[in-house]
């Protein structure tokens, strides 16, 4: 049978270069890379220290810039954009989940939270109702008024998940999620982003070194030296 499907690619990176200046040595990440991500995919990408899967992070989030090619993720292309578009563009669009949560300590789990809310045109009413709503499907509810430091390694990842999510984000990007948590907390917060994923349709691209984690996606890619030498279909 003959594949009519035409919907095109949520993600699509095509001859994709990027090094970096270390001294007078340039030391290249990748070179004339390719990917192609659908709408609704659950990617783990993995492979050794160092072989770029934070930078291609980066690229598709617009906070790096490529030196050859073209990333477009929807209708946004994102190797055309000046960094004050990316910007806006990434409050809209993106949400980033980091490996140590980057919380702000002195800030209640609810600010941490609201902290991409506060340069958009919503009232404050509208921006804690909206806390509440994600704090919950997190499973945090009540803990609206706790500091990062009374909470497990595993309830400041959840906040930080919420944090992602509270604009409303079509992309998720994860950076080693799971890498500091122990492995019931690390189940917790992949559970999470399986329902995301399957549930509320995020596309999310996730960066791990742990085979259980990437055993949660719908799809891994290994990466080494900069390109994709390894494709395998992890069932979900």
């Amino acid at each position: 049978m003959t594949n009519t499907d035409t919907t095109p690619p949520f993600i699509e990176i095509r001859g994709l270069s990027k090094s970096f200046r270390v001294g007078s040595e340039t030391i290249p990440i990748f070179t004339d890379l390719n990917l192609s991500i659908p709408q609704g995919e659950f990617l783990a990408l993995m492979g050794p220290s160092g072989s770029g899967k934070s930078t291609l992070l980066n690229l598709l989030a617009g906070i790096d810039t490529p030196d050859a090619g073209q990333v477009h993720v929807g209708q946004a292309h994102l190797e055309t954009m000046n960094e004050a578009t990316k910007t806006r563009w990434r409050a809209h669009n993106v949400g980033i989940v980091f490996q140590f949560y980057n919380l702000m300590p002195m800030l209640t789990i609810a600010e941490n939270v609201e902290l991409p809310l506060m340069l958009k045109p919503i009232s404050r009413r509208a921006r804690r109702e909206r806390v509440a709503r994600i704090l919950s499907l997190v499973g945090l509810e009540g803990r609206e008024r706790q500091f990062p430091n009374t909470m497990s390694g595993g309830q400041q990842q959840r906040v930080g998940i919420a944090r992602a999510l509270v604009s409303d984000p079509k992309l998720l990007l994860c950076d080693e999620p799971t890498g500091d948590l122990d492995r019931a907390s690390a189940d917790e917060v992949l559970r999470i982003l399986r329902f995301l994923n399957s549930e509320l349709g995020k596309t999310i691209v996730m960066v791990t070194h742990d085979a259980e984690a990437a055993g949660h996606a719908t799809r891994t890619l290994h990466l080494n030296k900069g390109q994709f030498v390894e494709r395998e279909k992890v069932l979900a």
